[in-house]
């Protein structure tokens, strides 16, 4: 099985290709219950369905029309700037009606989007080599551009770029954003605007978006419908903190003791029992901002928040894998499934935490 690699900001672009259609499937698994072919993708895009809840499409562009789906679940209209033939590739991940988009392309190209769309989208410059412009805004890698629903959208990238984009309904604000009063607020989001990025949390982002479209396009049998809830907010983590960490403090307010509040978090934690806990589903749930949380965490435990819930889901993995013996599941199975993507770093926190690899802790049941 061979996947087409998304470029991020520390990498090179694309890496030229010879495609045979406008655009090739790179991966083929069929629906479960399905048969034949969809008339409309099945010869565009390989698919993974993870579920009814997850799903991974890659494949390969040879044309610019092939952009006209640039968003999933968005026309986009494309014009060529440069000479050349188009070349690149584009991803997308389903959860429910959310949509991640990635793509990379080779030459300029100018974009449209009508205002019929009645989605919000944010995007994300993930790399360019040239000028990009939305609207009257100049983009640079890692910035952030918000698209409010319908809202013609007009782009120029004027040479070799690639970008990843959400789009989702303005009702499902509350859920995503519950613990920012302001960013679940449609008002935040009903005009077009940008955000700059911070250098080191707008790269690491758009560097991780790339790497989580390909991981679990590669491990489809490790999801659940328990993991693509978190693997959705952490897409979304990624592709907002760059809003989130623009928004000034907000002191007004209410702040729980730390004990309280880390309680509250830990009584939580234990009703949601195995599955792996996203920090923004915690924020949403218990309607605490993040800074709010980070405080606490650090008063209680000398540790943030993101910290604390990584050492319980590794303490959650070691549990499972005592427990399974080798011919039942593997260590990359149940690590994706509590929402580890990279699995060499996995490894490294996990040997770092228990004094052994992953795989002699599931060696040890046989």
């Amino acid at each position: 099985m061979h996947f087409v690699p998304i470029s991020s900001p520390g990498r090179a672009v694309l890496a030229k290709r010879r495609p045979t259609h406008q655009f090739r499937a790179v991966v083929h698994v069929a629906f479960p219950g399905k048969t034949g072919k969809n008339p409309v993708h099945d010869s565009a895009v390989g698919r993974m369905d993870m579920g009814q809840h997850l799903t991974v499409h890659s494949g390969e562009l040879d044309g610019f029309e092939g952009l006209h789906d640039a968003v999933k679940g968005s026309h986009v209209e494309v014009m060529q700037l440069e000479r050349g033939k188009l070349r690149g590739t584009l991803s997308h991940v389903g959860i429910g009606d959310f949509s991640l988009s990635i793509g990379a392309f080779n030459v300029g190209v100018r974009t449209q989007r009508t205002s019929a769309d009645d989605k919000l989208i944010i995007g994300m410059l993930l790399n360019a080599t040239d000028r990009v412009t939305h609207w009257a805004f100049d983009m640079q890698p890692a910035d952030v551009l918000v698209i409010p629903p319908s809202v013609e959208h007009d782009g120029v990238f004027h040479k070799a770029s690639s970008y990843a984009a959400i789009r989702f309904d303005m009702a499902d604000l509350p859920d995503i954003f519950g613990g920012e009063p302001r960013l679940a607020d449609a008002e935040t989001w009903s005009v077009k605007n940008h955000f700059r990025a911070d250098r080191t949390i707008g790269m690491s982002a758009a560097d991780r978006l790339p790497q989580i479209i390909t991981h679990l396009a590669r491990h489809p049998d490790a999801l659940s419908e328990a993991s693509a809830e978190f693997w959705k907010r952490a897409i979304i983590d990624c592709v907002t903190a760059t809003v989130v960490t623009s928004m000034p403090p907000d002191g007004t307010s209410y702040l729980p003791s730390a004990m309280k509040l880390v309680r509250d978090v830990e009584d939580y934690l234990h009703a949601a029992g195995a599955r792996p806990v996203h920090v923004s589903e915690i924020c949403t749930e218990l309607r605490l901002s993040r800074r709010s949380l980070h405080r606490a965490f650090h008063e209680v435990f000398g540790v943030g928040p993101v910290t604390f819930l990584r050492y319980k889901r590794l303490c959650t993995i070691r549990s499972i894998l005592r427990e399974s013996k080798p011919e039942q599941t593997t260590v990359s199975k149940v690590a994706i499934e509590q929402g580890f993507i990279e699995l060499g770093r996995f490894s490294q926190y996990y040997r770092a935490m228990f004094g052994e690899y992953p795989s002699q802790t599931l060696g040890y049941a046989g």
